[in-house]
């Protein structure tokens, strides 16, 4: 098993952890967040290409899309690889979030490993929304909180 770690900061006191597993290297990553300080609803969350933070969250580039698609839900076949959809924030700004996912592994060529997550000010459209940023971006807003994925021990 390969286990990673994100240690999320950002702005206004977003905060949180986010930990994945992978039990073999053809099978699914296993994701759990923990995260504060949100404003309660929906959030983008998704996996960004790089695991810059030397300009805040701004530096981590566009979303993880190794194969080239356009913007999706993470249930739709045709989608980034770092697209997982939104998290849900209560009245306390608090998220607890677990999915799995089959397009985000720890180990390989198209590891996650080093890159970043990142957590956004708005909903994510999923590609649906008919916003000119929808099928790039989800429509998500800014970015509130983000972290470098790196190997836990």
């Amino acid at each position: 098993m390969v286990k990673a770690v994100a240690v999320l900061t950002g702005s206004q006191g977003v905060q949180g952890t986010v930990f994945f597993d992978q039990e073999a290297e053809n099978g699914p990553t296993v994701v759990n967040a923990s995260l504060t300080g949100l404003k309660p609803g929906d959030h983008g969350f998704h996996i960004h290409a790089l695991g810059d933070t030397t300009n805040g969250c701004m530096s981590t580039g566009p979303h993880f899309n190794p194969h080239g698609k356009v913007h999706g839900s993470p249930l739709d076949e045709i989608r980034h690889a770092g697209d997982l959809g939104n998290v849900t924030a209560k009245e306390d700004g608090t998220v607890n979030f677990t999915t799995t996912d089959t397009q985000i592994p720890l180990l390989g060529p198209l590891s996650i490993i080093g890159r970043a997550v990142v957590v956004h000010a708005e909903s994510d459209d999923l590609g649906k929304g008919g916003h000119e940023l929808s099928l790039s971006t989800g429509n998500a807003g800014g970015r509130v909180a983000c972290g470098v994925i790196g190997l836990k021990g």
